[in-house]
């Protein structure tokens, strides 16, 4: 079982920056790729980023590709992702998901993560 809890949102003004965090539960954290997904206001929840179970492999949705990076720290068992010339295109809840899966198969697949965290608001004004 592993537990997400999500941090670092907040309200930022277009072409700011953010950092989010999401703290994980559980000794075998490194044994799971992570994915980031935003929800905005009456749209579909969508990937932003993953990252696999090492860290040395990352993927990026076009949207976010060059502004945004997602890390991850394995001894602290967070993973990061930092947000850079936010737009209010940006505005969304931010989760943070698990899944035991290796990186790569249908990694923008919200059905193949295994946990999920609640959520951060990330709002972004013009």
């Amino acid at each position: 079982q592993v537990q997400l809890v999500e941090s670092g949102g907040g309200l930022v003004q277009a072409g700011g920056s953010l950092r989010l965090s999401c703290a994980a539960s559980g000794r075998t954290f490194s044994q799971y790729a992570v994915g980031w997904f935003r929800q905005a206001p009456g749209k579909e929840r969508d990937i932003v980023a993953a990252i696999s179970r090492g860290g040395s492999s990352t993927y990026y949705s076009d949207s976010v590709k060059g502004r945004f990076t997602i890390s991850r720290d394995n001894a602290k068992n967070t993973v990061y992702l930092h947000m850079n010339s936010l737009n209010p295109e940006d505005t969304a809840v931010y989760y943070c998901a698990a899944r035991r899966l290796m990186f790569g198969p249908r990694i923008h697949d919200q059905t193949t993560y295994d946990y999920w965290g609640q959520g951060t608001q990330v709002t972004v004004s013009s």
